[in-house]
């Protein structure tokens, strides 16, 4: 949908800001709004009268909106309690940490502002939803990182927000655009989730495609046979199950901060921490180096073929694990990345592959050692891990079952990848082109029935 432009505009007096429309007035932020930056931290109480209570920190607001699952308390003086309580339709402008993210205030009385938040009050007819929108666009655009002289650590102290130039349209106007811009920006949001939606069933669909893959074959009708492990069940009946130290050796990698004798000669090699090793793929974004011993290095050197697993880390982390194809020529590996050398019997990307299942990932957790949010998982427990394991022809043919059909879902991903940045980028430019009155709303009403699906490729860009 494409929407007119004002009949007449006029330079704004602003270089970054053009033109405007001719009705419009352009000035200092201040003109229109009352700012306010919060209170200083005061842990304890300064005297008898003092108040505990609820306060808010640039981290409470998100790009989501003001977030109060971690919301603190401070002392504040009856007066400093009065002038800096939120009310209703109050916007706040985060002074430091991602500075310039805005979000309105819709939660009731009862709460107050830390020292790195600014709280932006309308006077007379202007809105505030109308400005939460104009910040946002100045924040999206880099104007905000501009207006702060952002080199290393930006304050967007009160004084910096009162002088933001904004433009100013009648008070009926601004509540019109911010009317309009709520309707679609909520239009595309549910748009943007749709998309979200559709790619976590297609992770879900991936990973059962994966886990049942590599322990029930392509072959439905296939004599089955008790696997003997209960939490893998039925496998072909003509597959092995075992252990997988019967089928691979495993070696561990070299510690960091290792230290040598005068004597021992030494070099600086590339080595693979848990941060390079990827859920089917290896980061080598970032390839640090480490000192070792001459007479070591092939103690920890990685061959291609090798299938790296993760010794620990975040749940997620636990296990993942893919081929090293020699990417780096003498590379070493972290003993917190464990390096598996398959045998004849066991293809490194089967391997691979298993530990990507949902089978690999419960056993993973089920033998690992939980500490608070991490988790470890011994060289002996990966080793002692049932592998379900067919002919090696056959785990080729799945193998290339596989990477056909994850190469199908991951084309589908991304296609929902472009079509939520597309509708992110066309949020972004109609925010702008709203309020700064490249496009014309005042007509504007909002549809009967408004369809909310559907509707992403006919939209276009302002």
């Amino acid at each position: 949908m494409s929407y007119p432009a004002y009949p007449e505009y006029k330079d704004s007096g602003v270089e970054w800001l053009g033109e405007v429309p001719v009705h419009w007035e352009v000035t200092a932020l201040k003109r229109g709004h009352d700012v306010v930056l919060g209170k200083m931290l005061q842990p304890e109480p300064k005297q008898e009268s003092d108040q505990l209570l609820p306060y808010l920190r640039a981290a409470n607001i998100q790009p989501t909106g003001v977030d109060l699952k971690d919301v603190r308390k401070m002392w504040f003086s009856p007066s400093e309690a009065r002038q800096l309580a939120l009310e209703y339709g109050d916007l706040l402008i985060s002074e430091g940490g991602d500075v310039g993210r805005p979000a309105l205030w819709s939660n009731g009385s009862g709460y107050h502002i830390q020292n790195s938040i600014n709280r932006v009050r309308p006077n007379a007819n202007n809105c505030s939803s109308f400005l939460f929108y104009w910040m946002l666009a100045i924040k999206q655009k880099g104007y905000v990182d501009v207006l702060c002289n952002k080199s290393t650590i930006a304050h967007f102290t009160a004084e910096k927000v009162a002088s933001v130039p904004t433009p100013f349209p009648p008070g009926s106007e601004q509540t019109q655009i911010a009317t309009f811009l709520d309707h679609e920006t909520v239009r595309i949001d549910a748009l943007v989730e749709e998309q979200q939606r559709l790619i976590a069933l297609l992770k879900e669909k991936r990973q059962a495609v994966i886990s049942h893959a590599v322990t029930k074959g392509l072959d439905p009708e296939v004599p089955m046979k008790d696997s003997g492990v209960e939490w893998l069940g039925e496998v072909p009946a003509h597959w092995a199950v075992g252990p997988l130290r019967w089928y691979a050796t495993i070696q561990g990698g070299i510690a960091k901060g290792k230290s040598y004798d005068a004597e021992t000669p030494t070099v600086e090699l590339p080595y693979l921490r848990v941060a390079n090793v990827q859920d089917g793929y290896v980061d080598l974004s970032t390839v640090k180096t480490v000192e070792v011993a001459v007479s070591e290095i092939e103690r920890y050197r990685l061959r291609e073929g090798d299938v790296l697993m993760n010794e620990g880390g975040d749940n997620d982390k636990l296990g993942r694990g893919t081929v090293w194809k020699g990417e780096v020529t003498d590379c070493l590996h972290q003993n917190h990345v464990f390096a598996i050398r398959p045998n004849h019997f066991l293809l490194p990307q089967w391997l691979s592959m298993f530990t990507r299942s949902n089978t690999a990932r419960a056993y993973f957790y089920l033998y690992s050692k939980q500490s608070t949010n991490l988790a470890s998982i011994s060289s002996s427990s990966v080793m002692s891990c049932p592998l379900p394991l067919p002919p090696v022809q056959e785990q080729r043919q799945v193998l290339d079952f596989l990477a056909i059909e994850a190469a199908r879902l991951d084309d589908l991903m991304q296609e929902s990848i472009e079509t939520i940045n597309l509708l992110q980028e066309r949020r972004s430019a109609l925010i702008s082109a709203a309020v700064t009155g490249k496009i014309d709303v005042r007509g504007w009403q909002p549809p009967e029935d408004s369809v909310l699906t559907g509707e992403a490729s006919q939209m276009e860009v302002v």
